[in-house]
């Protein structure tokens, strides 16, 4: 069968593999899922593959199959495995475990492992090929009335891990209620965090690069957020305006964003990290002032990545809710098809011209 895959380390080596078809005898114990793939996503780690940035190759081969956002429809399963049958619509999550005390309790997303596994990034293929096998563990059911939706469940299990977290993290002031949020980028993971700080009743500030209006304000706009252009205002004007922020989600992949976000933060206030920076970016800090900042003003900055499977079903309940609340909301993401693995060469034009789709994606099968 066919698969799109890279040369890690290389860049612009996308092309179309041959690789063997999965079959249910792959995963022992007969706990096996067979699933046929119908859309595959990209994002800003798939971006970061394709110019050689990022990614290992699973051993024994030198290339990786790439894709790590995917629905699909359950073919078959192993006798052993329950809750799934042919049919279902199923997201795969991405981490897998190593060997840490994090990765045996099924929270491989907290490893502390140097070795990372994760499908279609690091050491293991990925989801952008006709089918795939997976352990049931990892198989996330999306109930038929979400499936138009189902390719964003990904993305959203890392906003919900981070707000999960945060919320955590902030249970040792025993008493935490924040109103005003920012969202520091207004991307395919901003807008969702946006949609999840709103479903929370949050007052949310989008702050974007991309002038005022465009499809993303939009999105903002017509669920309550507030949207903000930095081509007419500063970050610092912005909060000054509509902060200091309670909570601030970080998703622009621009790491010198985190320290000017830091000190736009209320007293008592937490930053989410959610954008893995690969470059080699240096720039100067007041590091003083962030300091006193963060200690008398008892603030919290962590990031977030990845998420493990209960995540993924939390993000199921705010596409629920979502549904009811703002009807059609989260279809207008997807907003650029491309259909047959063949034409990947457009879904990576797309990819590389952010400002033109604010989610592009294969569909491989169309047969739902």
């Amino acid at each position: 069968m066919k698969a799109l895959a890279i040369t890690p380390g290389q860049a612009h080596t996308a092309r179309l593999v041959d690789v063997p078809t999965p079959r249910l005898e792959d995963v022992p114990n007969g706990r096996g899922v067979l699933v046929k793939v119908l859309q595959v996503g990209v994002d800003g780690t798939d971006k970061d593959l394709h110019l050689g940035r990022y990614g290992q190759a699973p051993p024994g081969s030198d290339f990786l199959v790439t894709g790590h956002e995917s629905l699909g429809r359950v073919v078959e399963v192993g006798p052993n495995v329950s809750g799934l049958v042919p049919g279902d619509f199923v997201v795969a999550t991405v981490r897998r475990p190593g060997r840490s005390i994090y990765d045996r309790i099924g929270m491989s997303d907290m490893t502390t492992d140097e070795t990372i596994y994760e499908r279609g990034i690091s050491l293991l293929h990925g989801f952008t090929t006709e089918f795939y096998v997976d352990e049931a563990e990892f198989i996330v059911k999306v109930p038929p009335g979400l499936k138009h939706i189902g390719l964003l469940l990904e993305p959203m299990s890392i906003v919900a891990k981070g707000l999960t977290q945060a919320y955590e993290i902030q249970r040792r002031l025993k008493v935490w209620q924040p109103h005003r949020a920012a969202v520091m980028g207004a991307g395919r993971i901003g807008l969702l965090a946006v949609l999840a700080m709103r479903l929370q009743g949050l007052e949310v500030t989008a702050i974007d690069l991309t002038p005022h209006p465009n499809p993303k304000s939009a999105l903002v706009e017509d669920i309550g957020g507030r949207y903000l252009s930095l081509d007419a205002t500063t970050l610092a004007e912005a909060a000054a305006a509509y902060g200091p922020f309670d909570l601030i989600f970080e998703a622009t992949g621009s790491s010198a964003v985190v320290f000017e976000a830091a000190h736009t933060l209320a007293r008592n206030g937490v930053l989410i990290m959610a954008s893995g920076s690969k470059g080699h970016r240096t720039i100067e800090v007041d590091s003083d002032r962030f300091n006193l900042e963060f200690v008398l003003g008892n603030k919290v900055m962590f990031g977030t990545v990845n998420a493990h499977r209960g995540y993924f079903e939390q993000s199921l309940a705010h596409f629920a809710r979502a549904e009811l609340t703002y009807p059609g909301w989260l279809a207008r993401h997807l907003t650029h098809p491309v259909r047959g693995l063949e034409n990947y060469g457009e879904l990576l034009r797309l990819l590389f011209k952010a400002d033109e789709a604010i989610k592009a994606y294969l569909m491989i099968d169309e047969s739902s």
